[in-house]
């Protein structure tokens, strides 16, 4: 880089920091003088207001004059909030205010025009910008274009622009340390930069290293179904991130991050990404996991959780029912199965009252079945509930003379009378009348649990209606077509029964039993919600898809994966593809692949898509760095003396390390060897759990889109990952290294390791 840019373009810096200087101090006093005005309100709030209950109008001069301070106080309240938030924008613009430049010439015009490309906008007048967001829509000509001639998409349509220049710059604390020229999407010097990096236990935003199919991922605003397909360390979670932000950018106004749902791998996952929106300037858009999005629903069964459905083993008929019950298939007989129930069917139960029956379940279903025939699910619950609250209100007249309610009378006091009578007027023409007023107090409020009952369904039995379905499933679903004997199906409803009387229901069997009980009272899902993003795609199965499809109808979906990386052995992802195929518009689904890995050195890569049956496909970056090392060890001790080995060779490299074992359980004995080995290190126990510095130890279901400078695979022994089945899991676990992978067995190593050629990994025997 000729020595004259590097000199104008740190220059060029210093004029646009002395800028953010400037608005750095207009902002600290507008927020100074926003604190001042609302805590001036605050503190006059009930001197400035006109306080008269003498009369109806005083009443109403007095309620007028709260409002309108409580108007002035909100006004002020989101006057600092937005000065604050400018604030802090600006003191970020500060640290780095851009990252790359553009020089292009627009059709038709004489001069070229440069704009400098930042994680936000910053102008220094309403029409002179000195940075541009990257999400504007001229931005994507740095991501997406080589020189020449360069289309990009505008709310107005395709535009057309000829780039003359693309540089890029790191910049650290304010200061210009490197500049870059290149003609192509990304310089490589730049991405590997990033890439080289240590982790963090935090992911980062990749505003600055975007690639091309990337940027495609990001700004896509057609598609109700994108679909992406990525290897391991491709950047899929990170785009997708960035994808967030995007949108929220492009739709400012009409979408807002309460809009936007992602479900991901685990708890842990989540709390990894959580500052990557923030730092973009954005909200956190909801996440959760899919067992959270089920548990919540039902909060008096426990939901087989991430470990018990990862360690759960099956026989070959429970996991063909299994896989049935988690196929499109079974969504749809769940569906038909609704549909007969407005004919007949339907399970009900008792509303009780004081002990005895206030609905009868007969009278629930005479009440049910004596709609029209036209009515749907949805229709005649309402027609029930509404029919049953008339029932109410008509007790509620006939119970005023009853014994318990005259006793009840009687025996309150003067506290118990005042808090009957709230705000309600306590003149009444006689005694009778009054006896009256109290009796339909006490009645209503003995009554509220039978209300409470009615409007939140409580006389339908969704425990009984699921065992119905299952019990009767073979008689209108053909068993034979999934290769199950009625014997088998019926053992399996019997242990199914078993559990839900011992409050527990597997994954599989939560999924349906929502369904059902959504289909039975009629929810149409969240309407509101306008963009779904599922992470490990590969680890949903498409009965998961369809009910969330069903729960958001109007939302757009982003699913992204790897059908190389699944971790549950039982479940199997192949006809995933084909299955997502019927519940999106083929028309309006769009398949990105990316195929190229970015997060591992081309060693790792190398070495990690060699344990896969189809693995050639996967591109390596080109970062070079050392080779693998597969560990062979005599025992158990020398297996943990080659870890330890390995753990001081991080810590004097400043590496992050994460040992990574298959089971829970396996690394509860690790971590407790490691420590009375004087080692420091955390066990990662639950998905709840947050990401600490220094050495982790962390089973392998709960290392879902996380990565580490260095991984340790602890026990690759044959017994440990077995052919064919564990190859997914393996590597996924192996894929989890950045920089350095250490693989360690005890005495046979696993077929999955012993297939790699060997001049992509260091041998080593102990």
């Amino acid at each position: 880089m000729a020595e004259g840019i590097f000199e104008y373009e740190d220059k060029h810096l210093g004029e646009v920091l002395d800028k953010v200087d400037t608005a750095i101090a207009k902002a600290e006093n507008d927020a100074e003088n926003a604190e001042k005005d609302r805590g001036a309100i605050q503190k006059n709030f009930y001197n400035d207001v006109r306080i008269n209950t003498s009369s109806y109008s005083g009443m109403m001069d007095t309620a007028i004059s709260i409002r309108q301070q409580q108007q002035m106080l909100s006004e002020r309240e989101n006057s600092w909030q937005h000065a604050t938030k400018r604030l802090e924008t600006f003191k970020q613009m500060k640290k780095r205010p851009y990252f790359a430049r553009i020089d292009f010439r627009e059709s038709g015009e004489k001069k070229d025009e440069t704009i400098y490309i930042g994680l936000g906008s910053f102008s220094d007048s309403p029409d002179h910008f000195l940075i541009y967001d990257w999400r504007a829509p001229i931005s994507s000509v740095y991501y997406d274009g080589n020189m020449g001639k360069v289309e990009y998409t505008t709310p107005d349509g395709q535009q057309s622009v000829d780039l003359k220049l693309k540089r890029q710059f790191t910049i650290e604390e304010g200061k210009l340390i490197s500049v870059y020229d290149t003609d192509e999407t990304i310089g490589d010097q730049m991405l590997l930069n990033a890439l080289g990096s240590q982790s963090d236990v935090k992911m980062k935003s990749i505003v600055s290293t975007i690639q091309r199919e990337q940027n495609k991922i990001i700004r896509n605003t057609s598609a109700d179904l994108l679909f992406v397909q990525g290897a391991a360390g491709s950047g899929k979670t990170a785009a997708i991130l960035q994808r967030v932000a995007f949108l929220l950018y492009r739709y400012r106004g009409n979408l807002n991050a309460g809009q936007v749902i992602m479900f991901s791998p685990n708890q842990l996952f989540n709390d990894y990404v959580d500052q990557v929106l923030p730092e973009l300037g954005e909200q956190n858009m909801i996440q959760m996991t899919y067992y959270q999005f089920a548990r919540r629903r039902i909060p008096n069964i426990e939901v087989e959780n991430l470990q018990q459905r990862f360690d759960k083993k099956l026989t070959e008929a429970e996991r063909k029912i299994d896989q049935f019950k988690g196929s499109l298939q079974f969504f749809k007989a769940v569906s038909r199965y609704a549909e007969f129930l407005g004919k007949s069917g339907m399970r009900f139960r008792n509303i009780m009252f004081q002990g005895k029956p206030f609905a009868s379940k007969e009278k629930i279903k005479e009440i049910y079945y004596s709609f029209n025939s036209t009515y749907n699910l949805g229709n005649r619950i309402e027609g029930t509930r509404e029919a049953l609250i008339r029932m109410l209100n008509q007790k509620v007249g006939s119970e005023l003379r009853t014994k318990w309610v005259e006793d009840a009378v009687q025996s309150l006091s003067q506290e118990e009378i005042h808090e009957l009578f709230k705000n309600d007027p306590r003149e009444f023409k006689d005694n009778d009348e009054e006896f009256k007023f109290l009796a339909r107090q006490i009645i209503m409020k003995e009554l509220k649990p039978v209300r409470n009952a009615i409007m939140r369904n409580r006389f339908l039995s969704i425990n009984a209606q699921y065992v119905q379905l299952l019990r009767s499933l073979p008689k209108w679903f053909d068993l034979k077509k999934i290769n199950v004997t009625e014997e088998e199906w019926e053992k399996h409803v019997d242990r199914t029964i078993e559990e839900l009387k011992e409050h527990h229901l597997t994954m599989v069997d939560t999924s349906a039993y929502l369904y059902l009980y959504d289909l039975m009272t009629g929810k149409k899902g969240e309407r509101s919600m306008r963009y779904v993003f599922i992470d490990e795609i590969q680890d949903y199965n498409a009965f998961q898809l369809a009910y969330i499809r069903f729960n958001f109808p109007r939302a757009k979906f982003t699913l992204l994966g790897d059908l190389n990386q699944s971790i549950y052995a039982n479940e199997t992802s192949a006809t995933l593809l084909s299955e997502l195929s019927t519940m999106f518009n083929p028309e309006k689904t769009e398949v990105i692949q990316l195929a190229k890995s970015y997060r591992s050195t081309q060693q790792i890569t190398d070495f990690t898509k060699e344990i896969l049956v189809e693995g050639e496909s996967i591109e390596s970056f080109s970062r070079d760095g050392e080779l693998p090392i597969v560990s062979v060890n005599r025992n158990h001790q020398k297996m943990l003396d080659a870890v330890i080995k390995q753990l001081h060779r991080d810590r004097e490299d400043d590496e992050t390390s994460a040992i990574i074992g298959r089971s829970y359980a396996e690394c509860e004995q690790i971590a407790e060897e490691l420590k009375n080995a004087g080692e420091s290190v955390t066990l990662i126990r639950t998905e709840n759990q947050r990401l600490v510095e220094g050495t982790i130890v962390v089973p392998s279901f709960l290392a879902k889109g996380l990565e580490f400078d260095s991984v340790i695979v602890w026990n690759t022994s044959a017994d440990t990952y077995q052919e064919h089945r564990d190859e997914q899991l393996l590597y996924t676990i192996c894929s989890r290294a950045m920089h350095r992978l250490l693989v360690v067995s005890e005495k046979d190593l696993s077929p999955l390791i012993g297939k790699i050629p060997s001049e992509l990994y260091r041998r080593e025997e102990n």
